[in-house]
């Protein structure tokens, strides 16, 4: 199974970014601290804010240099601290990955010019009630996806009509 914890001031950036955003699609990527086999800790994250309502595109330079920015910060560590993989909102959809998702992850994590071995995809929205919603899955080099579980954030709570699951851990401290 794959963790995913999302720090506090991370969810406070995800939630004014995506409240900022309104009805359209934002996104960015993903900077990690690898706690343990299996378990991520989402330190910083990048946001674009240039989507549209039904589509969100990363422009690769700009999180490029987020990400040698943030191995600056931590002293280019990337056994320790590295590139997790991706995020964006479906402010008008559901926050599970969608098809074109599903697909636009397998072809990075299968790109020979990739470095990671293994990345995430987190979709986020807000509720109705403005609470975060979201869903983590994990990709792998020819294999399908699978779920992670989601920390931090009401996990599959993609409509407001459905029951959110929280998922509560000690493993690590500070989220």
């Amino acid at each position: 199974m794959i963790d995913v914890f999302v720090h506090r001031r991370c969810i406070r950036k995800l939630e004014h970014s995506v409240f900022a955003a309104g009805r359209n699609e934002i996104g960015g990527v993903l900077a990690a601290k690898q706690v343990d086999d299996g378990c991520f800790l989402i330190v910083d994250l990048s946001v674009q804010s240039d989507g549209t309502e039904e589509n969100f595109e990363r422009e690769p330079i700009q999180h490029r240099e987020f990400i040698s920015r943030f191995h600056d910060r931590v002293g280019h560590k990337p056994d320790q601290y590295n590139y997790l993989g991706e995020w964006h909102s479906h402010p008008s959809h559901p926050a599970t990955p969608s098809e074109k998702d599903l697909l636009q992850m397998q072809e990075l994590v299968e790109d020979h010019e990739q470095q990671s071995s293994f990345l995430v995809l987190m979709i986020v929205k807000l509720g109705l009630d403005g609470k975060l919603r979201g869903s983590a899955h994990g990709f792998r080099p020819n294999l399908p996806p699978v779920r992670a579980r989601l920390h931090g954030i009401e996990e599959w709570a993609s409509q407001d009509g459905y029951r959110p699951v929280i998922f509560v851990s000690s493993k690590v401290e500070g989220v």
